[in-house]
């Protein structure tokens, strides 16, 4: 029997965003983690040389293997062999090489509620069973080592997210360390999504690697290097998993896309640029963490990291969707509804990105400021 799989409801409001666009609306696109910008000069810069003199192919660039093993060494004082690390078409093809490489159906993954969709999507399309970590305000959104060690049965996987989607919370570093103990007394393998990492505005995330050499981590260049349409990202995978995660990729992927590899090897080195970047989303998470109040949403996770603000809006609705779809019709701004992320609480948060221009965050924020103060007038008067 084929897997049943929920409908990312973020996709359906962008949707309905670009159709605006066309039919000659302004739109804000805050809907999606995906940074507004491009990738570094340099890097496109390499690809027009490579159209212009490479045929191409399938293949893996041992180079960028090699570099992304240096950058293990350069952050986190780790020496990877750069055979452990498996080069994917994104992020999203990597977390299924994880979860196929050391899951049978029917075992049990833990994660946290809330969480990216396609954990739980992809978990159930593996037929994985599911088992969703609730964290709420009193945890800062995140899994703790207290909340794994009180699961009964004990899963057999973890995905473990720092900073995560749709909070941007980070974990601290003892309790990475204590997350790590927990899973490896009670025989519970990690998967850490760390395609994240380099966003950060309390400190550098640490890697699940330092703490359990065998985790599999999941990385991307679609967020820290802006290069979400590149399709581009890796799997780090224990020394005893490389065959199994090489046949995988192989079979189901082949190869990620050669110009990509060329443009991410240059991307690496672009640290000026990229840490530009940064410096506009801690401008834009400033903005909105000083306009939130005067929204009504004074009940957020703590966006420590990423490009996120997941906010409670249980005031004024308890359809996060139908908020969020009313939102981009009469304001041109596009958001996520909570229940992409929590299917039992999310119908009261909604997320919002600002991986944009700061005069998008701007412009944005004057459009919310009166519409959120007609829906508490509303809500007031009713």
């Amino acid at each position: 029997m084929s897997a049943i799989i929920d409908p990312f409801h973020a996709i359906a409001i962008s949707r309905t965003a670009h159709r605006l666009t066309a039919e000659g609306r302004s739109i804000i696109h805050m809907e999606f983690g995906q940074p507004s910008t491009g990738a570094p000069a340099a890097a496109i810069a390499a690809a027009h040389h490579v159209l212009d003199n490479d045929p191409m192919g399938y293949w893996e660039s041992g180079a960028l293997k090699a570099r992304i093993a240096r950058h293990y060494a350069e952050t986190q004082g780790l020496t990877i062999d750069p055979e452990q690390i498996v080069l994917t078409c994104g992020a999203s093809p990597a977390l299924v090489l994880a979860l196929s490489c050391v899951f049978a159906p029917g075992e049990r993954v833990a994660f946290a509620r809330p969480g990216y969709v396609a954990y739980r999507n992809t978990v159930k399309a593996l037929h994985l069973e599911a088992v969703e970590i609730p964290c709420g305000e009193a945890e800062r959104f995140q899994i703790t080592a207290e909340a794994i060690e009180r699961l009964d049965p004990v899963p057999h996987g973890l995905i473990l997210a720092s900073p995560a989607n749709p909070t941007g919370t980070i974990v601290a570093p003892e309790e990475m360390a204590a997350i790590a103990a927990v899973c490896r007394r009670r025989g519970i393998r990690i998967v850490s999504d760390e395609i994240y990492h380099g966003l950060s505005y309390v400190g550098p995330a640490r890697s699940m690697l330092r703490d359990d050499a065998g985790a599999l981590i999941v990385n991307s260049f679609s967020k820290y290097f802006s290069m979400a349409g590149w399709r581009l990202g890796w799997l780090v995978v224990p020394p005893e998993l490389i065959d199994a995660a090489r046949a995988r990729m192989g079979n189901l992927f082949l190869t990620p896309p050669s110009l990509a590899q060329h443009a991410g090897l240059i991307a690496f080195d672009e640290r000026e640029e990229l840490e530009g970047h940064i410096r506009t989303y801690a401008r834009n998470r400033e903005l909105m963490l000083a306009a939130l109040p005067a929204l009504g949403l004074r009940r957020i996770a703590p966006p420590d990291g990423a490009f996120y603000i997941y906010a409670d809006i249980g005031h004024l609705t308890d359809d996060s969707m139908d908020f969020c779809m009313r939102l981009l019709l009469d304001t041109g701004v596009a958001t996520a509804p909570g229940v992409d992320f929590d299917p039992v609480e999310g119908h009261r948060f909604m997320r919002f990105s600002f991986a944009v221009s700061t005069d998008r965050v701007e412009e944005a924020l004057r459009r919310l400021t009166p519409w959120f103060a007609a829906q508490q007038a509303a809500v007031a008067a009713s």
